[in-house]
């Protein structure tokens, strides 16, 4: 059976030990995206089925029509907003996906951007390696205020690690956000505003939904204090384009640390963030890490092994 697998920016997935449930096959790897649509198309266009790394390539319909062999798509992770289902359908292309969701490594990341965006560890880390003094004065956690705009499994976690650290945790969200936060002894923002405004650190753990996409806007933004700390390792598309770029520019909030973006990968230091020092930048390492990486390809290669022997997949939902 012919396999591909496009999209391995870590140049790890055959590296992983579950890679050996691909025995047998022929594996086709790619690291880097397509240059181009047509491209993409080249690449694919002899794969019965596809490994699809979350969501590094946009499965529309215009390129479902154009790959005629496939027939599975084996989602790693459990949801992807990039697969155009009803194509799929049409095309008798079916769509299986993870079972885990693994809430710890985008946690610790989100820990680490605020302890290094905080502390200036980034800035003075490069300053030393240079050979230069140290030109900055950081900011303390214990005593601030964490705010978490959705107190979901991974906003658990991270609220968890910032009260440990001695900081005040503020939760605004859903209902569902609240419950969780009252049961945990955590602070309830009286509204969406109140959360931008008092928060020193703000973290971004809202699902991305239609109803979620472009939920931070400028006026939320300009509430922020000049010395607060916006934390995205969510979505991208959850700050309505270009705002946070306006608003850090403008002085609200002062600092971001980001580990999502609009169009990725990110390379040749191609992003107006990555000149702006106020900012710590991470390439979407949310959920890259061994633990993970086993988990969740071990479950896409089990689909494709339930496939070829024709047993029943675990299928997308909407697919």
């Amino acid at each position: 059976m012919n396999i591909v697998i496009p999209d391995d920016y870590q140049d790890m997935v055959h590296r992983l030990s579950c890679f050996s449930l691909l025995d047998g096959h022929q594996v086709t790897r790619y690291r880097t995206p397509a240059a181009d649509p047509d491209q993409l198309v080249e690449r694919l266009h002899p794969a019965e089925v596809v490994v699809a790394i979350r969501e590094r390539v946009d499965f529309s319909r215009a390129l479902i029509e154009r790959l005629p062999n496939l027939r599975l798509i084996a989602l790693v992770g459990r949801a992807a907003t990039t697969i155009d289902a009803e194509a799929c359908r049409d095309h008798n292309v079916m769509v299986s996906t993870g079972a885990s969701n693994s809430p710890h490594a985008p946690a610790e990341l989100t820990v680490a951007l605020i302890m290094a965006s905080r502390r200036n560890i980034v800035v003075e880390a490069e300053r030393m390696r240079r050979g230069e003094w140290p030109c900055t004065l950081s900011h303390r956690l214990a005593g601030s205020t964490l705010g978490i705009f959705g107190l979901g499994t991974i906003g658990a976690l991270v609220a968890r690690a910032g009260a440990g650290l001695g900081m005040r945790v503020l939760a605004w969200g859903q209902a569902a956000s609240a419950e969780r936060a009252r049961a945990a002894g955590y602070e309830v923002a009286t509204s969406k505003a109140a959360l931008f405004e008092q928060s020193d650190v703000l973290s971004l753990h809202v699902r991305l939904r239609p109803d979620t996409r472009g939920i931070v806007g400028p006026d939320d933004l300009a509430r922020m204090k000049p010395t607060a700390l916006l934390v995205n390792t969510a979505r991208a598309e959850l700050v309505r384009p270009g705002a946070l770029l306006a608003a850090l520019r403008a002085g609200r909030p002062g600092y971001a640390a980001v580990d999502v973006y609009e169009q990725e990968p990110i390379v040749d230091g191609d992003h107006p963030f990555l000149s702006m020092p106020n900012v710590v930048c991470t390439p979407h390492l949310g959920w890259a890490e061994w633990d993970n990486f086993e988990l969740y390809f071990r479950e896409a290669f089990e689909q494709v092994q339930a496939y070829a022997a024709g047993k029943p997949l675990r299928l997308m939902k909407s697919a």
